[in-house]
């Protein structure tokens, strides 16, 4: 169950308040808690993140931060997995990433839980979209599903086969068949 609270808050007092587990996003003026995570969410969103950034990381294009709060155009979300271009990743003066974000991330992930309304989470997708991101994808482990977003575009299914798209400096292939297969971990023998 996703919890909402019921007192307004503007978003500078929640941004004051302590973190969640998991975590809270302030959307359109209201607090909504996240779902806390099951095993299939979880898998997924680790093999995305180390398979974004085995390709992007050392090379200095791209790197993809699980739940990192991102806070821009009214709001503060937390998407699943947020995948920010190396050069609008903003360091401080020894190198290290500042701890706040206030930009979307150039591709957002989202992994959609059982509990979780996908209307919810497509806004928070299509937000992205208006301030500047490039590409969202909407998992659905349920129907083995990635609903694909672009700027100024319709929506597209992939399922199988379906090569999925990645932003143009991130050479990764895949295809929706191969991220579901990454939730087959026993294999018998």
């Amino acid at each position: 169950m996703v919890k909402t609270f019921s007192k307004t808050l503007t978003l500078e007092e929640f941004l004051k308040l302590p973190e969640t587990k998991p975590a809270s996003e302030y959307i359109n003026g209201k607090i909504i808690q996240k779902p806390m995570p099951k095993t299939r969410h979880s898998r997924l969103q680790a093999k995305f993140t180390t398979k974004i950034n085995n390709v992007t990381e050392e090379k200095q294009i791209a790197y993809a931060f699980p739940e990192l709060r991102c806070t821009f155009g009214g709001r503060s979300i937390v998407p699943d997995v947020a995948i920010l271009s190396w050069n609008r990743i903003e360091f401080d003066e020894e190198g290290e990433p500042v701890d706040d974000v206030l930009v979307a991330p150039d591709w957002t992930i989202e992994i959609l839980s059982p509990q979780q309304s996908s209307n919810k989470v497509t806004g928070n997708i299509l937000h992205c979209l208006r301030h500047g991101c490039q590409l969202g994808w909407l998992v659905d482990p349920d129907d083995k599903s990635i609903l694909i977003f672009l700027p100024n575009q319709q929506p597209e299914l992939f399922q199988g086969s379906d090569k999925l798209t990645v932003l143009d400096n991130i050479d990764i292939e895949l295809t929706a068949e191969e991220v579901f297969g990454w939730l087959k971990m026993r294999v018998e023998t």
